[in-house]
């Protein structure tokens, strides 16, 4: 049978895999049976793995109370017998080419993704791959505190070469999206008339659907529509252009739906842009640039990528993004060291631009698990969100409080990780006391008291040697009764004040109480 041709798509990245840390976790379910031929067998031991790891839920899952109190436990983990039923109860109805119906093709799509990023390489029949930026991938994550910077180093080394039409996929379209974004922000940057603007969230839908990388081509249909309707157009518009681009045919635009065209993949672009550490939000999330921080990097991809070999033969291409460019891997970041006062100021301008219902309504939106509407909140994920919203909260509700969150930032002073180990998520002070705030999502008895009550004890006690008046703040979802237990003992035997609360405690308490030493009170006092 003749291969089928070539046709232009919009470019689209799988929503299983939305960052470098839950492809790690994928590969790392993989890596005992790297080198080892692909079966049936082995697929399903893979499977057996990532069911373990909770990396992936199949439905039966959240249809049997006994299995989804497990999988919504940080402590507990699925029996062998229990991973037996699920993947027994969940024959998967799903068909990728090349591999069989269910579970051989369900495997399929968890590493697809990764293979097209030179991760891994795999086919029926044939021996497992890791290449070299998989297996730093994977060591990045299996420290004790993940290397974020390492691992966003290790995407920008994938995204700088990844390619639209590579051999895994059937796209007429070709470019190196990252490349193209990063040639079109330059021309926009040297264009006076434009002030300094990036790429506008809605043009993104072009670079999406752009067939080529002619970028200054791409840059004079940009200018085109600015002078044309300026920023004030809806999805329609930009649509009708992206579906000419594609050259769709009445059938394909029934298929070629508006809502991944201007939604679904331009939410996805962004978050793929983004984790490579390069590319930063301005405008609320409204406009993609450079991150300043960063502009080494981003002239040596420009001047190392811009002009780049296409690949036929799967192999080559593997070979290609699995090798790891150490002039890339070498180079750091620009970032100051002191970054405590962007921080501030960006905790401030939210704090003014977003009502209190606003930012509670995203609180209570991250514990129910509902997908955010706001153009820069979406984006972040979501323990990095929930830092952000806290931080946000304290600054609005709290009287002259100096809020400074641990979390790292890009140029506009918006966090693209968690704050690491060995620090508070949020110092708060003013002229009374001063309050270590820590945050998680986590819900389970071992992650909040041995993860999170017993650090904050070590950090606590170190910092009322110099700040007598200090004490701290624990929010999360749900508060394990363990964890209030333990907070409970450490104020008897250390005397040191851990307060718990819920989110929705944390809510109900910081509007009434104005100042921040009123925190330092068990919800029964206040």
């Amino acid at each position: 049978m003749a291969e089928r041709k070539a046709e232009r798509k919009p470019l689209s990245f799988s929503t299983t895999m939305r960052n470098p840390d839950r492809i790690a976790g994928f590969l790392n379910c993989l890596a005992p049976f790297e080198n080892q031929i692909l079966t049936h067998e082995c697929i399903m031991n893979v499977v057996r793995n990532v069911i373990r790891e909770k990396l992936y839920k199949p439905v039966v899952i959240g249809r049997v109370p006994a299995l989804k109190q497990i999988y919504e436990s940080e402590e507990e983990r699925f029996s062998d017998r229990q991973i037996e039923e699920i993947i027994l109860k969940s024959p998967q109805n799903h068909k990728e080419r090349g591999f069989d119906y269910g579970w051989d093709s369900r495997f399929d799509t968890f590493f697809k993704l990764p293979m097209e990023f030179g991760f891994v390489r795999y086919a029926m029949g044939k021996p497992v791959e890791i290449s070299a930026a998989g297996h730093m991938l994977i060591d990045a994550m299996r420290r004790p505190e993940p290397d974020e910077e390492k691992l966003r180093t290790i995407f920008l080394n994938a995204m700088m070469k990844y390619q639209s039409n590579n051999p895994y996929r059937k796209n007429a379209n070709a470019n190196v999206p990252l490349v193209l974004l990063l040639q079109v922000l330059h021309l926009l940057k040297q264009d006076t008339e434009e002030n300094g603007a990036g790429v506008y969230r809605q043009e993104l839908s072009l670079f999406i659907c752009w067939p080529d990388n002619n970028f200054r081509a791409l840059y004079d249909k940009i200018k085109e529509i600015r002078r044309t309707v300026g920023y004030t157009y809806g999805d329609e518009y930009i649509y009708e252009i992206c579906l000419k681009l594609l050259g769709a045919s009445n059938r394909q635009r029934n298929r070629f739906k508006m809502s991944q065209i201007c939604g679904e993949a331009v939410d996805e672009y962004i978050r793929k842009m983004r984790s490579t550490g390069v590319i930063s939000l301005r405008g609320n999330g409204r406009f993609l640039d450079y991150n300043t921080w960063e502009i080494r990097k981003i002239e040596y991809i420009l001047e190392r990528y811009a002009h780049y070999e296409s690949f036929e033969s799967e192999e080559t291409y593997f070979r290609y993004m699995g090798w790891v460019d150490p002039r890339m891997i070498a180079m750091t970041s620009a970032a100051p060291e002191d970054t405590r006062e962007l921080k501030k100021q960006t905790l401030k301008k939210f704090a003014e631009e977003y009502s209190r219902e606003m930012v509670f309504s995203e609180l209570r939106k991250l514990c129910g698990k509902t997908p955010s509407t706001d153009y820069m909140l979406k984006l972040l994920p979501a323990p990095v969100r929930l830092e952000f919203l806290i931080g946000v909260a304290l600054v609005q509700n709290l009287e002259e409080l100096d809020v400074l969150p641990g979390y790292p930032v890009d140029d506009e002073g918006l966090p693209v990780n968690t704050a690491g180990g060995g620090r508070a998520d949020i110092i708060c002070w003013d002229g009374e006391c001063r309050s270590l705030v820590e945050v998680t999502l986590m819900c389970g008895r071992q992650d909040q008291v041995s993860n999170e009550i017993v650090p904050i004890r070590r950090h606590l006690l170190e910092e009322k040697k110099t700040m007598p008046d200090t004490f701290s703040v624990f929010i999360a979802p749900v508060i394990h009764e363990d964890a209030r237990e333990m907070a409970a003992w450490y104020k008897y035997r250390n005397n040191l004040d851990i307060i718990p609360y819920t989110v929705e405690e944390f809510i109900g308490r910081v509007q009434k109480i104005g100042k921040l030493k009123r925190l330092c009170l068990t919800v029964k006092e206040g």
